[in-house]
């Protein structure tokens, strides 16, 4: 099953009038994943390789995390499903948001395809407001900073993007208080 849906995703062309540099939808996943991360879309590096995560992002995440290169990219274990799959092109300040065709064609989709029993990484706003609709109202500090409401099914993150370093300094308890227990929560999830 997962495997036609992911032959599937990665011929899609929903959205390829919207994309400058056409679509590659870049996903992982399998029946197994018992952790996902819902990102926001992948950059123009990881359009340009094909591999999710695959920036200064992804080894932030992955630092972040405690999971290593070989157990991030084991679609045996770690599902990485962005908002968007393909690159939505430059903005004025960045990157565009992710397109906003992808996850209602695609998302329910692949998680009825993975474990109930699973961890869910809501990196992002874009994520944390699909998947915790609820909390639309909060900031992104205020969700990430009452991340124990939301266990044991979701975590939220901020975007690992260089951005990040200011609001990591604004919010020394992320380090301190947050990271510990998600990489605790990871190991358990293994």
């Amino acid at each position: 099953m997962t495997d036609v849906l992911l032959k599937e995703i990665r011929a899609c062309a929903l959205c390829a009038a919207h994309l400058p540099a056409g679509p590659r939808p870049i996903v992982q996943f399998s029946a197994t994943s018992s952790i996902v991360i819902v990102g926001q879309a992948p950059g123009t590096r990881v359009h340009e390789s094909g591999v999710p995560w695959d920036d200064a992002s992804g080894e932030r995440l992955r630092d972040w995390t405690g999971l290593t290169p070989d157990l991030f990219y084991d679609s045996a274990k770690v599902a990485l499903v962005p908002m968007g799959f393909c690159y939505p092109g430059t903005g004025t300040s960045g990157d565009l948001p992710p397109r906003p065709e992808c996850a209602p064609a695609w998302h329910d989709r692949v998680m009825a395809a993975l474990p109930a029993n699973r961890l869910t990484l809501l990196v992002g706003s874009y994520a944390q407001e699909r998947y915790l609709p609820l909390t639309k109202r909060l900031s992104l500090t205020d969700r990430v900073a009452n991340f124990r409401d939301y266990l044991p099914g979701y975590f939220p993150l901020p975007h690992p993007s260089w951005r990040s370093t200011g609001w990591m300094k604004r919010n020394p308890w992320f380090e301190a208080d947050l990271l510990p227990v998600l990489r605790e929560t990871i190991a358990a999830g293994q």
